[in-house]
Order: C-alpha cells, then structure tokens, then sequence
C-alpha cells in the first residue's frame, strides 16, 4: 500500500491481501483452527519466528488481520487489534494497562457503559479514577499528576456532544508520561485527527459507522505497535473478545463506503440542526456544526464538520419527549448510532437509565432530551418528520 494514497484510497485497497485464486473482494477465512505442515512449524509459529502466520482465530485470523492493517492505515497508527464489540475495546484498552494502585484521570461526561467501567469495574480492581469536566483544561491539570498512568476521554461525548480538546489534554497528560486513551466513536475515523493530536490510543465501536448498516458488533483498539503487541494483545488473546472473521469482512465492506456515507450524514444532520434552531418545542437544539454551538471552533480545527449526531431538549420534560417519538414516522427508536437509517433514542431511559439523578442533571441528561442519529434518508424528509412531530406537541 502506498502511504501517500488519501483516507478514501486506504479505505478500500489498505490491507488486502489476496489467495491465490485472486479474488476481488477480500476472502472470509471462516477458520477457527490452522494446520502445520510439521511438529517443527508448529513450534515455530508459538514461537513467533514465522512472520504474518496463524494459529488460532482467538489470536488473529487473516481476515480479521485485513481489517486491523485496513484501519490501522486509514487511522495512521502503527497497529490494530479488533475486538468483539466496542465495549470490549474501550475495557481491554484501560485494563490490559491498568493495575492495583494506578491512577486514571477520565472526562465524567460519558456513555452509560463507559462510566460502569471506570466507576464500577476499575475501582472493583484498585484503580484510582478521578473524573474531571472535560471541557475544561484546567481541571485536567489540576487531576493530573506524576503517578498518573492515563487519561481517558471520548471526543465528543455521548449524548450531549461536548468536545474535549485532545491536543490540550495530550500536552498535560504528556508532560507526566501519561497514556492518551481516546474514544472516538463521534468523530469517526473519516474525521479523526486524534494522532496528529496527541492521542497515543484511540478506540472506537466498529458497529457504528464502520459497518454503519447495523449488521454486526465490532471494535478495536488502534495505537504504536508496542501497545498493541506488548500490552492489549496478550490481554486480548488470554480473555477471548476476538472479532469474527465474519464481522471482520463485513467491516471491510463497510470501510469502503465508510467516508461517502459518513460525510452525507454529517451534511444531513447539519442541515436537521439549522431547521430545528429556535423551534418553540425546544429549549435548545445541541450540534457542533452549528456556528452557534460554544465549541464550534474547536469542532473545525480537530474534526472539520460537526458529526453526524445531534441532541435537542423537549420542552415538557419525559412526557412531551415520548409524544415526539412516538409520533416520528422515518426515524425509529433504538440506542444505536452510526446507522444508515436515521435513530434516535431517550438517554434518560435507556443508554445513561442507571445514572443517578444528580449525575444526569450535572451531564446534562435532561428529562426532555433526545440524541438523533442522522442516517442516509434525504435530509428534507427528516427536516419533515421530526419537525412534524414536534409541530404535533
């Protein structure tokens, strides 16, 4: 592959590898096993002196290996692992590092399943986890310290897209030796510049908008190939949330479409957000995209468009915000994102529905707010249906 080809070149050529039969699109080595020629191979292979050879699918397949190389590529990191949900990359990223007496400093905006992992599990375990306000440098200062192992953050949050300045964060983290751990799902990997940035790990739900179809789960977990090698592959191949060489394909497919898909998303939930400003239903319509937004120029400067998710709060609380989705005819009600078909889904009750009250009131969870998806529908027939729905309140 030639380094100098452009996101949209790399996520269609990086890392194909072809049999000798020559196929076209990438082969499904639906194998969990692989024989040896000889007791002499095999012991080469355990040993690691037999270069892009395999031995177990739990280890690495080559169809997986298509996909880590694909997006390391397109990502411009050293190596990939992908794991068997984004879950399982975001966890197998803090705890293949992490041990007894480690301290974690982590934005506290986050999504539900983000939070439990730091707030339950890590601390289970005897980490230290400070939570800051991510948007605010001097509180990562001040969290920061010599002992720190890492700091952890998603871009943008989830579901009140608030930005973290990852250059920012990486230039205090750094100057203490600490890790860089970025979530990274709302960005996208057509929008990331987290390397460039100073992200030294980066993480993302390939279920989102990698696939984006809403077909299978899928993560991974992209850095310099001594993290990947030396710390989250060894914890990834001994606990087993390995990707299916199945899913591992349909991410190749869907990294070919990924940027043209991602792109007309983002164009639509623009277009869905300036339609919606100052609509009487609302209190406030929440994207980045919008010059009105307090981190729009944060927004251009490390993504260059705002996404392709927005939030609005209902005025009326619970009641009015379950009246417009359930008069939405177009956009359905699920808890993914990412898809091709437009969602949107209530936080309160579903993704963050553990949270205590006070930590939705200080993130900003409302009773009346709504997280939407943007998916590939023409951007006036959503403008049509969610402002119809609001019209109906």
């Amino acid at each position: 592959m030639n380094d100098s080809w452009k996101k949209r070149t790399k996520a269609v050529h990086g890392g194909t590898k072809r049999s000798q039969f020559g196929e076209l699109s990438e082969a499904i080595y639906l194998t969990q096993g692989f024989a040896y020629d000889s007791a002499e191979q095999a012991e080469a292979r355990f040993l690691k002196t037999e270069e892009d050879e395999f031995i177990y699918a739990r280890y690495g397949n080559p169809t997986v290996a298509m996909f880590e190389e694909r997006i390391a590529a397109l990502e411009g990191t050293e190596d990939a692992f992908a794991t068997a949900s984004g879950m399982a990359a975001v966890t197998a990223s803090l705890m293949s590092l992490l041990k007894a007496g480690d301290h974690v400093v982590s934005a506290k905006a986050l999504f539900g399943s983000c939070l439990y992992v730091l707030e339950e599990i890590l601390t289970r375990y005897g980490v230290e986890v400070t939570f800051v306000d991510g948007a605010d440098l001097d509180q990562w200062r001040a969290a920061v310290r010599p002992d720190t192992k890492a700091v952890f953050f998603e871009s943008v949050s989830n579901p009140t897209l608030e930005l973290v300045d990852i250059k920012g964060v990486a230039e205090i983290a750094h100057a203490h030796g600490a890790l860089i751990i970025v979530d990274n799902v709302f960005s996208t990997p057509t929008f990331s510049r987290a390397v460039d940035l100073g992200a030294d790990v980066i993480v993302y739900s390939a279920t989102k908008h990698i696939d984006g179809q809403g077909r299978t789960l899928g993560g991974v977990i992209l850095g310099t190939t001594e993290f990947i090698s030396k710390t989250a592959e060894p914890f990834l191949k001994h606990t087993g949330a390995a990707m299916s060489p199945f899913t591992a394909w349909v991410m190749l497919k869907g990294l070919e479409t990924m940027d043209l898909r991602v792109r007309a998303q983002a164009d639509g939930a623009l277009k869905l957000a300036e339609a919606l400003q100052g609509h009487p239903a609302l209190n406030h319509v929440i994207f980045p995209g919008l010059a009105a937004h307090p981190q729009h120029a944060l927004m251009q400067s490390q993504m260059g468009q705002g996404g392709t998710v927005l939030s609005f709060d209902v005025k009326g609380g619970q009641e009015a915000a379950f009246k417009v989705l359930n008069a939405l005819e177009i956009v359905k009600i699920s808890n993914n994102l990412g898809d091709a078909k437009s969602i949107v889904t209530h936080p309160a009750t579903t993704t963050h529905q553990r949270l205590a009250p006070e930590q939705k009131d200080e993130l900003g969870i409302t009773p009346g707010l709504l997280r939407l998806s943007v998916g590939l529908e023409d951007p006036d027939d959503l403008i049509a249906d969610v402002k119809g729905a609001l019209d109906a309140l």
